[in-house]
């Protein structure tokens, strides 16, 4: 299925409506997702290597790779609460404005869901749950092919991603002509679903969904997979794929 966007989305991470900490009270929205650089701030600069390491690792063969290991679904079998317990061991390395732990978020979002739509209980669950992947976290993959923005590998990187003026220096597929161009391995007007997105816990929760017949509906499964394509729903980049 393609999906087709007529106009710019305007997609916010609902957390950032609703933070529990006194320091959020007086926050602007505009000022969430902070990404300029100060080496003075251990928060700031936390962020900006976890960045930097994922545009300089994230390939097209790197996440073939991934694909072929995790996608087995062989690592770790959990129940939704149980993996839901983990995020209260992890703290989201590439978030500039939160370090609580993820479970934090995961509620937070499901809370707003439920205020703002109270009659689509399945986009509560959606809320509750759109974070899980970051279990991977425990099971040996380092933050940077967890959590962060994502974005399609195997084509020029688009000038809304964090820190993209400088971050993929040490990226190799900048170098092959295969890939870095426009389009590069991608037909115009492809649609989402041809894409080969950055590895992360998106990609890897609506596997994980659609490998166990998940009972959710489909617009559902794609806010899993894409919440986190900032460069498209919220920078306007790639819509000519």
């Amino acid at each position: 299925m393609r999906i087709i966007i007529e106009e710019h989305p305007n997609v916010l991470d609902v957390s950032e409506l609703l933070r529990p900490e006194p320091k959020f009270v007086d926050k602007e929205v505009s000022k969430f997702r902070d990404y300029t650089v100060d080496e003075n701030d251990p928060l700031k600069e936390r962020v900006r290597r976890t960045y930097k390491l994922m545009h300089t690792h994230q390939t097209v063969d790197f996440v073939k790779g991934r694909h072929a290991d995790w996608l087995k679904f062989d690592h770790f079998k959990a129940t939704i609460r149980q993996a839901l317990e983990k995020l209260n061991d992890l703290v989201d390395e590439s978030d500039p404005d939160l370090d609580l732990p993820n479970i934090v978020h995961a509620f937070q979002t499901a809370e707003r869901a439920r205020q703002e739509f109270p009659e689509l209980d399945w986009l509560h669950l959606t809320g509750l749950i759109h974070d899980l992947g970051k279990v991977m976290a425990f099971y040996g993959e380092p933050q940077w092919a967890v959590v962060g923005d994502t974005f399609p590998v195997g084509c020029e990187w688009g000038p809304s991603i964090v820190y993209r003026e400088d971050s993929f220096v040490d990226n190799p597929d900048g170098d092959n002509p295969k890939y870095n161009t426009k389009n590069g391995m991608y037909e115009p007007n492809c649609g989402l679903e041809k894409l080969t997105m950055s590895w992360g816990h998106d990609e890897y929760l609506y596997r994980v969904l659609k490998h166990n017949g998940s009972t959710l509906p489909e617009q559902a499964l794609h806010m899993i997979r894409y919440h986190s394509f900032y460069p498209w729903h919220s920078g306007g980049d790639y819509h000519h794929l």
